[in-house]
C-alpha cells in the first residue's frame, strides 16, 4: 500500500500539530517492519478481502481469526444491524489539485439512510484509539469528499459517523459535513505551513509514532536541558531500586485489578468504580437445530469446520445470498464480569448471590 509523503490517514494528527516534522520526517530512513505491523497488515488485508468477497476463507491462523477478526464483524453488525448498508472497502481517496500529492486509503465506507460512515479497523491492543475527534477518520472523510470515485457516500447525507473498531471495543462518533470542511481547512493550513522552510515544530502525544525524534530540535533540546541541569542530582542507588520495582510493576496491576474485582464481587464498594459484563458473544442455542437450518441454504464444507462455524460466519455466509439467519438459534452470553470506571455507559451487574446473603442476615 502507497503513503503519501506528505500527510496521510494516520499522520494527519501529527501534521497539523507539527508542520516542521513533515521535512524532517523526509530525512528519515524508512523505518523496519516489526511483527506487530506485519499481522496488522495481514489482518486489515483478510478481512477486506472477505468483505469484498463474502465467499472468501480465511487463510491466517484460527487464533487470529477467533481473537480479532471474528470479534471485528461482530462489531460491524452494531453499525448496520439490518444489513442495509451499502460499503467499499480499501478505497484510495485524496485532494485532487486542492492538496497534490495528498491521499489515503479508507478501510471502509458506507451509507446507511442520511449518513455517511468512515471506519478504521485497529487490531493492536496496546493503544486504545478514540473516535470523537479522530483526525485520521476526519482526514478520510474530508478527502473522499472530493473523491469521485467516493461521493457517492456523501451524497445528500445530512451526518457523518466515524467509527473505529478495536476489538473487543467500538467507538462512534457522529459529527456534521460542516465539521469535515472546517477540518480540511486546518489540514490546507498546516500542509501549506510544512512547506515553509521555517515550518514550525511542537511536541506532544502526536510525537508518539514519528520517526523524527532523534533529530528533532525540539526533542533532543529537552534532552540536553535536562540532562545538564539534573544529571549530577540523581540518586544513582534510586535509580537502581527503581528499575527492580518496575519488574514488579506488571504484576501489582494484576493484583490490584483482581483485589478490586474481588471486593465488588463480595458487595465492598470501589469508589469510582463498578462491575458491568464483559462483551457477549453469539453462540449456537442447540447446534444440531442451527446445522440442520444452515445446510438448506449453505454447503455442508461452509457450515463445518472442524467444527460448526460460528454464528457471525454463518450469517456472513448467508449475506452473500441475501439471507438472513433464522430466528432463534443463537443466544449471546457473556463471558463474565469485570470492573470499569462508573462512567462506563454498561450497566453494573446485579449480584445475586451478594443480595440474597444480605436479606439472609436480616432475617435470622
Amino acid at each position: 500500500m502507497q503513503h503519501s509523503k506528505i500527510v496521510g490517514g494516520s499522520t494527519a494528527k501529527r501534521v497539523i500539530n507539527c508542520p516542521g516534522s513533515v521535512a524532517l520526517v523526509a530525512e528519515m530512513p524508512p523505518q523496519p517492519s516489526s511483527s506487530y505491523a506485519e499481522e496488522g497488515t495481514l489482518l486489515h488485508d483478510e478481512i477486506s478481502r472477505f468483505l469484498g468477497d463474502l465467499e472468501y476463507r480465511f487463510t491466517c491462523s484460527q487464533e487470529l481469526i477467533q481473537d480479532k477478526l471474528w470479534p471485528a464483524l461482530d462489531l460491524l453488525d452494531e453499525i448496520d444491524p439490518d444489513k442495509t448498508m451499502e460499503y467499499a472497502v480499501e478505497t484510495r481517496v485524496g485532494f485532487g489539485d486542492l492538496l497534490p500529492g495528498v491521499f489515503g486509503s479508507t478501510d471502509l465506507m458506507g451509507r446507511i439512510g442520511n449518513k455517511a460512515i468512515i471506519l478504521d479497523w485497529k487490531f493492536g491492543s496496546g493503544v486504545p484509539v478514540p473516535a470523537e475527534e479522530n483526525e485520521q477518520l476526519m482526514f478520510y472523510a474530508a478527502a473522499a469528499m472530493r473523491t469521485p470515485e467516493a461521493q457517492w457516500v456523501f451524497d445528500g447525507a445530512t451526518e457523518v459517523e466515524l467509527v473505529i473498531i478495536q476489538p473487543p471495543t467500538i467507538k462512534r462518533w457522529t459529527t456534521t459535513i460542516e465539521r469535515i470542511k472546517q477540518f480540511e481547512q486546518t489540514l490546507i493550513r498546516a500542509v501549506k505551513l510544512a512547506q515553509q522552510p521555517d515550518a514550525p515544530l511542537k511536541n506532544g502525544d502526536h510525537c508518539r509514532w514519528c520517526n523524527a525524534k532523534p533529530v528533532c530540535p525540539i526533542m533532543t533540546g529537552a534532552v540536553d536541558r535536562a540532562v545538564a541541569i539534573k544529571m549530577d542530582a540523581i540518586d544513582v542507588d534510586k535509580i537502581g531500586a527503581y528499575l527492580h520495582n518496575a519488574d514488579l510493576l506488571e504484576a501489582w496491576i494484576k493484583d490490584l485489578r483482581a483485589l478490586a474485582e474481588e471486593m465488588m464481587k463480595k458487595g465492598k464498594p470501589v469508589t469510582g468504580w463498578k462491575m458491568v459484563p464483559k462483551r457477549a458473544t453469539r453462540s449456537w442455542v442447540k447446534e444440531e437445530d442451527a446445522k440442520a437450518a444452515l445446510l438448506q441454504h449453505l454447503k455442508e464444507s461452509e457450515v463445518i469446520e472442524t467444527k460448526l462455524v460460528s454464528p457471525a460466519a454463518a450469517e456472513k455466509l448467508l449475506k452473500a445470498q441475501k439471507l438472513k439467519l433464522p430466528d432463534g438459534l443463537t443466544v449471546a452470553i457473556s463471558s463474565g464480569n469485570t470492573i470499569a470506571p462508573e462512567s462506563d455507559p454498561r450497566p453494573a451487574v446485579v449480584l445475586i448471590g451478594q443480595q440474597l446473603n444480605a436479606a439472609l442476615s436480616k432475617i435470622m
